[in-house]
């Protein structure tokens, strides 16, 4: 005997849903064609035995309404069977969620692990994207302000004063040739300390191993989920013999 999984059915179930899809449009335009519905039969006869004869007329009718609706229920039933089987099956899959040999969650029914595969897909984004140190500068984290923090850099404040020259000394006939020029004389000293909330490269490398590796220990959890067998549910013959009876 073949055991159908829950992976089985999840591959058929979009096939079902555009054939179905399909044959209810066609069966609802048909039925929107009235000259499809409709037919006759019509013959002559002539007033007496000498005057013309005509040949009689008939048109089938080509679309049965009933049976338009049996084909629908017919399609429906399919995708209400193969609906069921895997809203049944979803309830009963489960799987753990095991990373390098602990168990983080248990028992985690394979809906939630389509949800957790979409939320990690973005806080993996998310990581991706974190602020880093500049990696020219060497930080320690400062306890205090809790931010990391670079060793005190110290510089010097420098002004321009204005200086003398003298070309040439002054004589009696002459007053004396000075040139003006300005001079950088330290005044002072800068000591500069940079702090940044950012996070070490390390840092985030290692958060985005933790989630690549949650990422593939939940697909691997989901495809032993969807390994499920399943047992076939045919609720779609109940609900279609209730309606059109």
């Amino acid at each position: 005997m073949t055991v159908t999984k829950l992976n089985q059915i999840l591959a058929v179930e979009k096939g079902v849903k555009a054939s179905t899809q399909r044959a209810v449009s066609d069966a609802y335009h048909t039925v929107q064609k009235a000259p499809l519905l409709s037919g006759l039969s019509r013959t002559y006869q002539p007033i007496d035995d000498e005057g013309e004869q005509l040949p009689p007329e008939s048109t089938r009718v080509q679309v049965k309404t009933e049976q338009v609706i049996a084909d629908v229920a017919a399609a429906l039933t399919r995708l209400f069977d193969v609906t069921a089987t895997k809203d049944w099956t979803n309830a009963l899959a489960k799987a753990d969620v095991v990373v390098d040999g602990r168990t983080i969650v248990s028992g985690v029914p394979v809906t939630y692990l389509l949800f957790l595969e979409k939320q990690l897909v973005d806080l993996h984004t998310f990581i991706s994207k974190l602020p880093t140190l500049d990696s020219a500068e060497t930080w320690t984290f400062d306890d205090n302000a809790e931010t990391w923090r670079t060793e005190p850099v110290k510089t010097t404040r420098t002004k321009k004063v204005p200086r003398n020259h003298v070309l040439a000394e002054a004589t009696d006939k002459h007053p004396a040739q000075v040139q003006v020029f300005t001079e950088d004389v330290v005044v002072g000293y800068w000591t500069k300390t940079t702090f940044s909330g950012a996070l070490p490269g390390r840092r985030v490398n290692e958060l985005l191993a933790r989630v690549q590796k949650l990422q593939d220990a939940v697909k691997y959890a989901r495809e032993e989920a969807n390994a499920t067998a399943v047992e076939d549910q045919e609720v779609g013959d109940a609900v279609f013999r209730y309606l059109f009876a």
